[in-house]
């Protein structure tokens, strides 16, 4: 392990150093140079700091165990259902509009940056050119929490979808609203828009980057929309991206996925979109291929209460369907007749 002076090995090391003999001619001497042990914190100030990282450590340490483990329950029926720590959850098969299980699916709730799904929908409904190049703008990086841009950076409006939703960077969803036919004010608007147009009954939104806590939806709203959005493989496609480099002059900067089931690639996933807030939690909505071909479902996750938690959870619900897919949904992935039995299958809106 190497030491603070760069030095590798034990507290202390050999060096060697010319010295001069009395005769003038020239000798090498070996001294030691004593390095100093880190030392256990001292100040009062200091022994709470490293109880409070223990702690912290601990408890992260104790959320990942716990979920790791899938929870089941019984319904109302007798059948052994997913049992979820997160605050809303749903299984939605976009084929036919139904649910397959839920948990306060139709709750309202804060969803962060899963706005952003919403955002890259109104940017390309009017076909932009995404070669198109903007200067980022001092109120695009203002307070952005999140962002790899810097105002006067010269990028395409192609980067900037890019940089939306691989890496949820709000700045480039301001600049996106900025820079579009509605102006930032108006693309909100749309986006209110959009939601209704879609029949989306939960949910508005208050900005296009998520910041707000006043961004609202709820899973079996949220599921409705990653099922239209991965019909425009301009989106699809780059959530489906795990890196992505980005030219800002001589500048290049690389990005990666927020979605660790896109990052592990373990999952086939169709489109998805992280997002995070206090108010939210952790949250994430995804449309996912069943295996051996099968078809998609979207799961939606809500209110998780840690980032490996929300995807861990997206996982249980992924495999316990999974299960049930030849029931389901048959052999030729359509929905069979027994998905309109599930129990608390919600009418699909138009």
């Amino acid at each position: 392990m190497a030491t603070a002076a760069g030095l590798p090995g034990d507290a202390s090391a050999a060096v060697q150093k010319p010295t001069h003999s009395t005769a003038g001619t020239t000798s090498t001497k070996p001294q030691r140079l004593t390095l100093k042990k880190p030392t256990a914190p001292t100040t009062a100030a200091e022994r709470r700091r490293a109880r409070t990282a223990r702690t912290r450590a601990a408890v992260r340490a104790a959320a990942l165990r716990d979920a790791l483990e899938p929870r089941f329950k019984l319904d109302d029926a007798g059948g052994v259902v997913p049992d979820v720590r997160a605050e809303a959850a749903i299984i939605y098969n976009p084929e036919n509009g139904k649910v397959l299980w839920e948990s306060h699916s139709t709750s309202r709730r804060s969803i962060a940056s899963l706005t952003k799904v919403m955002t890259a929908t109104v940017f390309l409904e009017n076909s932009p050119d995404l070669t198109r190049e903007i200067k980022v703008d001092r109120s695009d990086v203002r307070a952005a929490s999140t962002t790899y841009l810097r105002a006067g950076y010269t990028v395409t409006t192609g980067d900037l979808l890019h940089l939306l939703l691989i890496a949820s960077d709000n700045a480039a969803a301001r600049a996106l609203a900025r820079v579009s036919p509605y102006g930032s004010q108006g693309f909100v608007a749309r986006m209110n828009e959009k939601a209704k147009e879609l029949g989306l009954e939960n949910t508005s939104y208050a900005d296009s980057s998520g910041l707000l806590a006043d961004n609202t939806s709820s899973a079996y709203d949220l599921a409705k929309l990653i099922t239209y959005v991965s019909g425009d493989d301009r989106i699809g496609s780059i959530m489906r991206t795990p890196y992505y480099t980005v030219n800002m002059g001589r500048r290049q900067i690389t990005i990666h996925s927020t979605n660790q089931l896109v990052m592990n690639g373990d999952v086939d996933v169709q489109a998805g979109k992280t997002g995070f807030i206090s108010k939210a939690g952790y949250c994430l909505v995804t449309l996912l291929r069943l295996p051996q071909g099968g078809p998609d479902v979207a799961v939606v996750v809500l209110g998780a209460k840690s980032n490996p938690g929300r995807f861990w959870e997206t996982r249980h619900l992924f495999n316990w369907i999974s299960t049930k897919a030849q029931d389901w949904f048959g052999e030729s992935g359509q929905s069979s007749s027994q998905t309109t039995q599930i129990p608390a299958v919600l009418p699909a809106s138009n």
